[in-house]
Protein backbone atom coordinates (compact mmCIF):
# COMPACT_ATOMS: atom_id res chain seq x y z
CA UNK A 1 0.00 0.00 0.00
CA UNK A 2 1.19 3.86 -1.13
CA UNK A 3 -0.02 6.53 0.76
CA UNK A 4 0.10 10.19 -0.31
CA UNK A 5 -1.59 13.11 2.26
CA UNK A 6 -2.35 16.75 0.85
CA UNK A 7 -3.46 19.14 3.60
CA UNK A 8 -5.63 21.47 3.00
CA UNK A 9 -2.68 24.45 3.87
CA UNK A 10 -0.70 23.32 1.82
CA UNK A 11 -2.52 23.52 -1.29
CA UNK A 12 -1.88 26.17 -4.00
CA UNK A 13 -4.04 28.88 -4.24
CA UNK A 14 -4.76 32.44 -5.93
CA UNK A 15 -6.85 35.46 -4.95
CA UNK A 16 -8.28 37.21 -8.19
CA UNK A 17 -10.49 39.41 -6.56
CA UNK A 18 -13.94 37.54 -8.11
CA UNK A 19 -12.56 34.57 -7.77
CA UNK A 20 -10.70 32.84 -4.82
CA UNK A 21 -9.31 29.60 -5.67
CA UNK A 22 -7.33 26.41 -4.02
CA UNK A 23 -5.52 23.76 -6.66
CA UNK A 24 -4.29 20.15 -4.83
CA UNK A 25 -2.32 19.95 -7.82
CA UNK A 26 -0.76 22.08 -10.24
CA UNK A 27 -2.81 24.17 -12.22
CA UNK A 28 -2.22 27.72 -13.74
CA UNK A 29 0.36 29.78 -12.22
CA UNK A 30 0.33 27.20 -9.19
CA UNK A 31 3.02 24.56 -10.21
CA UNK A 32 5.29 21.73 -7.95
CA UNK A 33 6.48 18.60 -9.81
CA UNK A 34 5.53 16.64 -6.82
CA UNK A 35 1.80 17.39 -7.34
CA UNK A 36 0.85 17.00 -11.26
CA UNK A 37 -2.14 14.80 -10.38
CA UNK A 38 -2.82 10.73 -8.96
CA UNK A 39 -3.05 8.18 -11.41
CA UNK A 40 -5.57 9.29 -14.32
CA UNK A 41 -7.02 12.29 -11.71
CA UNK A 42 -5.33 15.62 -12.90
CA UNK A 43 -7.14 18.38 -11.14
CA UNK A 44 -9.08 19.11 -8.24
CA UNK A 45 -10.21 22.50 -7.56
CA UNK A 46 -11.61 24.10 -4.80
CA UNK A 47 -13.26 27.56 -6.52
CA UNK A 48 -15.17 30.50 -4.94
CA UNK A 49 -17.12 32.80 -7.21
CA UNK A 50 -18.62 35.98 -6.38
CA UNK A 51 -21.33 36.64 -7.37
CA UNK A 52 -22.22 37.23 -11.62
CA UNK A 53 -18.51 37.21 -11.54
CA UNK A 54 -17.02 33.98 -13.65
CA UNK A 55 -15.25 32.63 -16.86
CA UNK A 56 -15.59 33.91 -20.54
CA UNK A 57 -16.40 30.89 -23.20
CA UNK A 58 -12.94 29.26 -23.21
CA UNK A 59 -11.94 26.11 -24.76
CA UNK A 60 -11.19 22.16 -23.41
CA UNK A 61 -10.28 18.97 -25.05
CA UNK A 62 -9.60 15.49 -24.25
CA UNK A 63 -10.42 16.40 -20.81
CA UNK A 64 -13.02 14.57 -19.07
CA UNK A 65 -14.30 17.49 -16.59
CA UNK A 66 -16.53 17.00 -13.56
CA UNK A 67 -18.27 20.12 -11.65
CA UNK A 68 -19.87 19.76 -8.08
CA UNK A 69 -21.15 22.57 -6.73
CA UNK A 70 -21.03 22.86 -3.23
CA UNK A 71 -23.07 25.75 -2.40
CA UNK A 72 -25.06 28.70 -4.69
CA UNK A 73 -26.08 28.29 -8.47
CA UNK A 74 -23.39 28.25 -11.64
CA UNK A 75 -24.53 29.07 -15.07
CA UNK A 76 -23.08 27.15 -17.95
CA UNK A 77 -23.22 28.00 -21.66
CA UNK A 78 -21.70 25.66 -24.21
CA UNK A 79 -20.54 25.65 -28.00
CA UNK A 80 -22.67 22.21 -27.95
CA UNK A 81 -25.77 24.46 -27.37
CA UNK A 82 -26.13 23.46 -24.03
CA UNK A 83 -28.04 26.01 -21.62
CA UNK A 84 -27.84 25.36 -18.07
CA UNK A 85 -27.81 26.41 -14.51
CA UNK A 86 -26.56 23.83 -12.02
CA UNK A 87 -27.01 24.08 -8.22
CA UNK A 88 -25.83 22.64 -4.94
CA UNK A 89 -26.84 19.15 -4.83
CA UNK A 90 -26.40 18.32 -8.60
CA UNK A 91 -23.57 17.11 -10.89
CA UNK A 92 -22.16 17.95 -13.84
CA UNK A 93 -20.08 16.11 -16.37
CA UNK A 94 -18.45 16.89 -19.56
CA UNK A 95 -16.14 14.45 -22.38
CA UNK A 96 -14.78 17.33 -23.99
CA UNK A 97 -13.43 15.06 -26.14
CA UNK A 98 -12.34 16.53 -29.79
CA UNK A 99 -13.10 19.98 -28.41
CA UNK A 100 -15.63 22.20 -27.30
CA UNK A 101 -15.81 25.68 -25.47
CA UNK A 102 -17.95 26.98 -22.47
CA UNK A 103 -18.40 29.93 -20.24
CA UNK A 104 -19.15 29.23 -16.20
CA UNK A 105 -20.79 32.47 -14.40
CA UNK A 106 -22.15 32.56 -10.73
CA UNK A 107 -25.83 32.16 -11.55
CA UNK A 108 -26.46 34.46 -8.83
CA UNK A 109 -26.06 38.61 -8.54
CA UNK A 110 -26.04 38.64 -4.06
CA UNK A 111 -24.49 35.23 -3.18
CA UNK A 112 -20.53 33.55 -4.03
CA UNK A 113 -21.23 30.15 -4.88
CA UNK A 114 -18.22 27.51 -4.05
CA UNK A 115 -17.68 24.52 -6.20
CA UNK A 116 -14.95 21.93 -6.75
CA UNK A 117 -14.28 21.14 -10.35
CA UNK A 118 -12.52 18.25 -10.91
CA UNK A 119 -10.60 17.12 -14.05
CA UNK A 120 -9.97 13.35 -15.22
CA UNK A 121 -7.62 12.29 -18.11
CA UNK A 122 -9.92 10.55 -20.86
CA UNK A 123 -9.65 6.65 -21.83
CA UNK A 124 -9.76 7.39 -25.28
CA UNK A 125 -9.20 10.26 -26.82
CA UNK A 126 -10.65 12.98 -29.31
CA UNK A 127 -14.02 11.56 -28.55
CA UNK A 128 -17.68 12.87 -29.51
CA UNK A 129 -17.97 15.73 -26.96
CA UNK A 130 -20.88 15.38 -24.71
CA UNK A 131 -22.87 16.75 -21.24
CA UNK A 132 -24.61 15.61 -18.90
CA UNK A 133 -26.32 17.11 -15.41
CA UNK A 134 -28.00 14.96 -12.74
CA UNK A 135 -29.72 15.93 -9.52
CA UNK A 136 -28.90 13.47 -6.43
CA UNK A 137 -30.58 13.36 -2.96
CA UNK A 138 -28.74 14.09 -0.38
CA UNK A 139 -30.67 11.78 1.68
CA UNK A 140 -29.29 8.72 -0.28
CA UNK A 141 -25.78 9.71 0.95
CA UNK A 142 -26.48 9.49 4.56
CA UNK A 143 -24.32 7.03 5.88
CA UNK A 144 -23.26 5.11 2.68
CA UNK A 145 -21.99 5.53 -0.40
CA UNK A 146 -24.06 7.50 -3.00
CA UNK A 147 -22.14 6.99 -6.74
CA UNK A 148 -22.29 9.74 -8.73
CA UNK A 149 -19.48 9.17 -11.99
CA UNK A 150 -19.00 5.60 -13.50
CA UNK A 151 -17.65 4.84 -16.87
CA UNK A 152 -21.35 3.32 -17.53
CA UNK A 153 -24.32 5.11 -15.65
CA UNK A 154 -24.38 1.77 -13.31
CA UNK A 155 -26.42 2.76 -9.95
CA UNK A 156 -27.90 5.89 -11.93
CA UNK A 157 -24.56 7.47 -12.05
CA UNK A 158 -22.99 9.87 -14.70
CA UNK A 159 -21.44 8.31 -17.15
CA UNK A 160 -17.52 9.33 -18.50
CA UNK A 161 -14.70 8.53 -21.03
CA UNK A 162 -12.85 6.58 -18.38
CA UNK A 163 -12.76 3.71 -15.61
CA UNK A 164 -13.54 5.99 -12.60
CA UNK A 165 -16.39 6.12 -9.81
CA UNK A 166 -16.79 9.21 -7.91
CA UNK A 167 -19.16 8.29 -4.49
CA UNK A 168 -19.99 10.92 -2.15
CA UNK A 169 -21.01 10.09 1.65
CA UNK A 170 -22.38 11.82 4.43
CA UNK A 171 -21.67 10.08 7.80
CA UNK A 172 -22.48 11.16 11.05
CA UNK A 173 -20.71 11.39 14.03
CA UNK A 174 -19.03 8.42 15.27
CA UNK A 175 -20.35 6.33 12.30
CA UNK A 176 -17.58 3.42 10.77
CA UNK A 177 -18.08 3.22 7.24
CA UNK A 178 -16.40 0.70 4.49
CA UNK A 179 -15.48 0.87 1.28
CA UNK A 180 -14.61 -1.49 -1.02
CA UNK A 181 -12.83 -0.44 -4.33
CA UNK A 182 -15.13 -1.68 -7.77
CA UNK A 183 -11.54 -2.26 -9.51
CA UNK A 184 -8.88 -3.00 -7.37
CA UNK A 185 -6.27 -2.02 -9.84
CA UNK A 186 -7.39 1.32 -9.16
CA UNK A 187 -6.17 4.03 -6.34
CA UNK A 188 -8.41 5.84 -4.42
CA UNK A 189 -8.22 9.84 -3.99
CA UNK A 190 -10.35 10.58 -1.26
CA UNK A 191 -11.06 14.48 -0.58
CA UNK A 192 -13.09 15.81 2.54
CA UNK A 193 -15.34 17.96 1.70
CA UNK A 194 -16.03 18.89 5.56
CA UNK A 195 -15.62 17.38 8.88
CA UNK A 196 -13.16 15.23 10.63
CA UNK A 197 -12.49 11.38 9.57
CA UNK A 198 -9.96 8.83 10.43
CA UNK A 199 -8.69 6.96 7.28
CA UNK A 200 -6.02 4.14 7.16
CA UNK A 201 -4.53 5.96 10.53
CA UNK A 202 -4.59 9.68 8.88
CA UNK A 203 -6.61 11.60 10.59
CA UNK A 204 -8.21 14.21 8.20
CA UNK A 205 -9.84 17.75 8.47
CA UNK A 206 -12.08 19.55 6.35
CA UNK A 207 -10.17 19.38 2.62
CA UNK A 208 -7.59 17.77 3.41
CA UNK A 209 -6.99 14.81 0.55
CA UNK A 210 -5.18 11.47 0.52
CA UNK A 211 -4.38 9.27 -2.02
CA UNK A 212 -3.77 5.40 -1.82
CA UNK A 213 -3.25 2.67 -4.00
CA UNK A 214 -2.53 -1.48 -3.86
CA UNK A 215 -5.06 -2.14 -1.49
CA UNK A 216 -9.03 -3.74 -1.76
CA UNK A 217 -11.17 -1.75 0.63
CA UNK A 218 -10.72 0.43 3.87
CA UNK A 219 -12.97 1.96 6.68
CA UNK A 220 -13.69 5.47 7.19
CA UNK A 221 -14.12 6.81 10.62
CA UNK A 222 -16.49 10.60 10.96
CA UNK A 223 -14.87 11.74 14.42
CA UNK A 224 -17.90 14.64 13.29
CA UNK A 225 -20.40 15.06 11.11
CA UNK A 226 -18.32 15.05 7.85
CA UNK A 227 -19.21 15.01 3.51
CA UNK A 228 -16.40 12.60 2.04
CA UNK A 229 -15.60 12.23 -1.56
CA UNK A 230 -14.19 9.32 -3.38
CA UNK A 231 -12.25 9.25 -6.22
CA UNK A 232 -11.65 5.96 -7.64
CA UNK A 233 -9.31 5.99 -10.76
CA UNK A 234 -6.70 4.50 -12.34
CA UNK A 235 -3.38 4.25 -11.89
CA UNK A 236 -1.59 3.76 -15.34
Amino acid sequence: MKKVIHKSETRGSADHGWLKANHTFSFAHYFDAERMGFGALRVINDDLIAPSQGFPTHPHNNMEIITIPLSGCLAHKDTMGNTQVIKSGEVQVMSAGSGLAHSEFNGSSTEEINLLQIWVLPKEQNVNPRYDQKEFQIEDRINQFQLLVSPDERGNSLKVNQDIFFSQAKLEKGKLLEYKLYNDKNGIYIFLIEGEVEVLNERMNRRDGLGVSGIEKFKIEALEESSVLIMEVPMA
